[in-house]
This record gives structure tokens, sequence and C-alpha cells, in this order.
């Protein structure tokens, strides 16, 4: 792609996801919306191939969609109450059929099923944006207009995702797949807390994006979509592939890594409010994503390479992939544990 269509697309980018953070006006905010909608489709269907295009237009659909439900919805409060203000989302309806729009827009489960195609049929670059940046401006108006909207809602959305989260990565061998439902179940997590603790949602969503980057930018290094291609990582990249594991786990919120910090605090939060059954089913839950990225580490480290294979033999050559930003989401998506009672601190 030529650099200065690519440096617009994603100057576009930036200027959508911030237009929906400054925005306190229902308009401004679907207009940011619909920027980031219409910056990314360009880089999805940049390689011409029928599955990027079947993918950007499944993408397509499901956001107008989206888009057109929050518009929907928004008119509909103002014409109740007479104000677009992203705050005052006061109508029983109104609310639900925002936060159900939101969900559509970000892909939480029962909503979900359009996720793991598209992000299947794009490139890992362009599915990393996907997973991480693209979330920011749905959830940043999931946060404002949780207080209205109603808690068994939301509390059923988030089981449901977690659940699906997990469950529909039991029998993938697509990388991508696996990590769109791993992208799920993350995303059950902070909504479950984001009505009681906007600040826990904030602190998952963070863990969240520098694991998923540190994940998305290791499989690009090792050049793996597959379950099956992870058996040639330890040829061409031992310690990176030992690195993988310890992402991979911490995706799955093992201790001591990262990714139990989120984990922990918002069981702890569920069991301040007195949500004790609500905690022990999402608790139950992770040990279903949890299975799969032990699966993963299982191929990473215990299995020998395939005799035969479909897939193109990877030669052990230098890799071309900057390793600053590699480095340096691996060491934060693998040692924030111990700064956790600091992030506690400082959010709250």
């Amino acid at each position: 792609m030529n650099p200065y269509v690519l440096s617009i697309l994603l100057m576009s980018l930036g200027l959508g996801t911030t237009l929906t953070f400054m925005s306190s006006h229902w308009l401004l905010a679907w207009m940011g919306l619909e920027i980031n909608t219409l910056a990314i489709i360009p880089l999805m269907a940049q390689k011409h191939h029928p599955r990027a295009v079947e993918a950007t237009t499944k993408y397509f659909l499901v956001q107008a969609t989206a888009a057109a439900m929050i518009l929907f919805a928004a008119s509909t409060n103002a014409w109740i109450y007479g104000q677009w203000d992203i705050n005052q989302m006061s109508h029983p309806l109104t609310a639900t059929m925002t936060m159900m729009a939101l969900a559509l827009k970000i892909g939480l489960a029962p909503l979900h099923l359009w996720l793991p195609e598209v992000l299947q049929g794009i490139t890992l670059s362009t599915g990393l944006i996907l997973s991480t940046w693209q979330k920011l401006a749905p959830l940043a108006l999931i946060m404002q207009t949780a207080n209205n909207t109603p808690h068994i809602l939301l509390t059923m959305l988030a089981l449901t995702s977690t659940l699906v989260g997990g469950w529909g990565g039991l029998n993938q061998t697509q990388l991508r797949k696996i990590l769109a439902y791993s992208s799920i179940a993350h995303l059950g997590w902070m909504i479950l807390v984001s009505q009681m603790a906007p600040q826990m949602t904030l602190i998952a969503l963070i863990t969240y994006i520098i694991m998923t980057t540190a994940a998305f930018l290791t499989l690009s290094n090792i050049n793996s979509t597959k379950t099956i291609t992870l058996a040639y990582a330890w040829t061409k990249a031992p310690t990176l592939t030992a690195l993988t594991c310890l992402i991979l786990l911490s995706l799955g919120g093992l201790p001591p890594l990262t990714g139990f910090m989120p984990k922990w605090l918002i069981i702890q939060e569920l069991a301040n409010q007195g949500l004790t059954p609500t905690a022990t089913i999402i608790a139950l839950t992770a040990l279903l994503s949890l299975y799969f990225y032990l699966r993963l580490t299982h191929a990473l480290t215990l299995t020998l390479s395939p005799q035969t294979t479909n897939t193109t033999t990877p030669w052990r050559t230098p890799t071309k992939h900057p390793t600053l930003a590699l480095s340096l989401f691996t060491i934060l998506a693998t040692c924030l544990l111990p700064i956790t009672p600091t992030v506690f601190t400082l959010l709250i």
C-alpha cells in the first residue's frame, strides 16, 4: 500500500477514536465510529484475496448495522427527552438498544459470530488493529452508558461472552480464530464490572491490549497462523518460543504473570459486592480459555514438527521484523503483576 495512503488511513483511525472519546453528543460519537469503520476497511481489503474481501464485506455490514442501531436509539432518546447527551440515555428501551448495538460493534456474545470469521480473513497486522484499537471507542461509550443500562443485561452479556469465548476456542486450529475467541472472553470480563467499578474495566482493557499485542507480534515474527506450524517455531527462535508460552499463559490468567491481575481484581470486586455466584461462574469459564492456551503451549514446546505438511517450510534465516515493540510488549505481558498495588492505588 502507498505509504501516503497508509498514513492517511492510520491518522483517520486515530481521529475517529479521539472524536468518540471527546464527544458528549451522540452525533459526534456516531461520526467518530463511522470514521473508524471507513478507515480500517481499505486496510482489511488490501491483499485483494477473496477471503479478505469477504471478511471486509462482513465487517462493513455488521458495523453499519450497529451504527444504524446507535443512531436510531439516540434519535429515539432525543425524541423522548429532547437531548442528545451521551450520559442522559435514561429510557430503558433506548439504553438497552444502545448497549446491544455497542455489543454488536465489539463482538460480545451472543452477537459475536462475525468476529472469528472476519479476523480469520485478514492479516495479522490488521487483525491486531481490529482486536485492540477498534475496541477503544465502543468501550468508551459502553462505560459512559453502563450506569443507565439494566444490570442483568450487562451480567448476561458478560457471562455469555466468557462462556462462548472459552467454549468456541476449544476446537480451533486457526490461531487468528483462537485469538478472536480470546478477545470475546476478555471483553466479557471488562463488561461485567463496567457498571460497579469502571476503573477495573480500564485495568482489564489495558492488560488485554498489552497481552494481545504481544501475542500478535509474536505470531507475526514466527510467521505462524495455524496450530500445526507452531511446532516449527522452536527451531527458528527458541528464546521467543519460550516467551510465547509465557504470553499465552498470561492471556489465560495464570499467576505470576500480568494476565492474573485484572481477573484477580475483578473477582475480588464481585465478592465485595456480594455477587459470589457470578464470580464463581466467571472463574469457572476462565478455565475453558485456559485449556486452549495450554493446548497452544503444548503445540509450541512438546510437539515435534510434522513430517508432511501443506505449508511452506520456513528456513532459519535472520528475521526482518523490528523487535523493539515485540520485546517491550513481551516484558509488559509477563512482568507487571508485582506492580498491582501501585496500579490499584493510582486508578482507585
